[in-house]
């Protein structure tokens, strides 16, 4: 049988992913260093933290029904942006620790942890299980490769112009330092890679959103 939305387990879980969502996301913000233009921003991982944030506020109150509006679209898009941000951050951290960080160290371990794992968890969980927002697959597409077209475009163009470093053998400014050291032809092919597997782990999602629907009922 699919979870009741509106019931108070799930009200108490999406309470408690609202409230984690909110303290890294405004943690974040507040702490982070703005001495490089763009500050937190300049990061996909902050975008991704930030888009988690707002979806979990409106399955929260969709659950309190102090709306009926369910984001289906932007909420599957993020589900895959998470994915992107876990899997290529842990990817080059263990292929290669400084192609990520500044100085090849983790850093706060509980704040990386949630970033980049418990965070994305809790979310992936929600969406599949309980919200299953894979419906329309077009709509989420384009809202997920609006999001990271939007994203490269503020890299490429702001963050990459008014920032020094981190620099590399070819460029400066890009906020993840092996960027740097790509040629703009090759980052081009690297974004192309990415947004298409995107569009393929969006696909495996919304497999994953029918076989739930098959095997405990639609979503209420």
């Amino acid at each position: 049988m699919a979870p009741n939305p509106h019931s108070r387990p799930v009200l108490i879980y999406r309470w408690f992913v609202f409230l984690l969502a909110g303290f890294y996301a405004i943690y974040m913000i507040t702490t982070s260093s703005y001495t490089g233009p763009g500050g937190p921003f300049r990061y996909l991982t902050i975008w991704a933290l930030i888009l988690s944030f707002f979806c979990a506020s409106r399955v929260l109150a969709y659950s309190e029904r102090r709306s009926d509006r369910r984001w289906d679209p932007i909420t599957a898009a993020t589900a895959v942006l998470n994915v992107m941000v876990v899997f290529l951050y842990w990817r080059l951290f263990f292929a290669d620790p400084a192609s990520v960080t500044r100085n090849g160290e983790l850093g706060i371990w509980w704040k990386e942890y949630y970033l980049h794992g418990l965070g994305p968890l809790l979310m992936w969980l929600d969406a599949v299980i309980i919200n299953r927002p894979f419906r329309r697959y077009f709509a989420s597409a384009g809202t997920l490769v609006g999001v990271v077209v939007a994203y490269l475009t503020w890299a490429e163009l702001f963050v990459q112009r008014f920032n020094d470093a981190p620099r590399g053998t070819v460029t400066s400014g890009l906020p993840y330092p092996f960027l740097n050291s790509l040629e703009f032809g090759a980052r081009l092919n690297f974004y192309g890679v990415n947004i298409a597997t995107a569009l393929v782990l969006l696909g495996v999602f919304f497999v994953i959103g029918w076989t739930m629907t098959r095997a405990v009922g639609d979503r209420a």
